[in-house]
C-alpha cells in the first residue's frame, strides 16, 4: 500500500494507450531490424522515434520523466540509425579510425547517457535536497 504522503505520478488514459502502442511499434521495427525485413523496419522506425519525442514533449514538466524520455527518444534515433546502417550496408565503412558506420550511433546513445547523468548528478541531487527536511 502506497503511504498517503508519497508523491504520485498520474498518467491520464489516453497517453497511457500511446504508450502502448508505442511498444507494439518498437517491437515491430526490432523484429523487422532481425528479420532484415527493410520497408516494415524503415515504416516502424518513424512512429516509434515520433511517439517517443511526444512523450518527452508531455513529460517536460516533470524533470526524472523528462530525462528519461529524452534518453529513451535518443536511443531509438541511436537503434534507428544502426538498423539503417546495416539495411544500407555500411555498418562495416570505416568512417574514422577503427570506427565503422555503425559506431556512429555510439553519439545519440551517449547523448541519452549524459542526459541521465546530469539528471542524477545535477537534477536530482538538487530535488533531493529541496525536497529533505532542514534539521535544527
Amino acid at each position: 500500500m502506497t503511504p498517503a504522503h508519497e508523491a504520485r505520478y498520474i498518467i491520464p488514459a489516453r497517453y497511457r494507450r500511446m504508450e502502448n502502442m508505442h511498444i507494439v511499434f518498437w517491437l515491430i521495427k526490432d523484429i523487422s531490424w532481425c528479420m532484415f525485413w527493410r520497408e516494415l523496419g524503415l515504416a516502424m522506425f518513424v512512429p516509434t522515434l515520433v511517439i517517443a519525442i511526444i512523450i518527452a514533449w508531455r513529460t517536460r514538466q516533470v524533470p526524472s520523466e523528462l530525462a528519461h524520455n529524452l534518453a529513451i527518444a535518443f536511443w531509438i534515433c541511436a537503434n534507428g540509425y544502426w538498423m539503417i546502417s546495416e539495411f544500407f550496408h555500411f555498418d562495416t565503412i570505416i568512417i574514422w579510425g577503427k570506427y565503422t558506420g555503425k559506431h556512429m550511433a555510439l553519439v545519440p546513445f551517449i547523448i541519452g547517457t549524459l542526459i541521465l547523468l546530469y539528471y542524477y548528478a545535477v537534477q536530482r541531487a538538487k530535488e533531493i535536497k529541496l525536497n529533505k527536511p532542514t534539521t535544527m
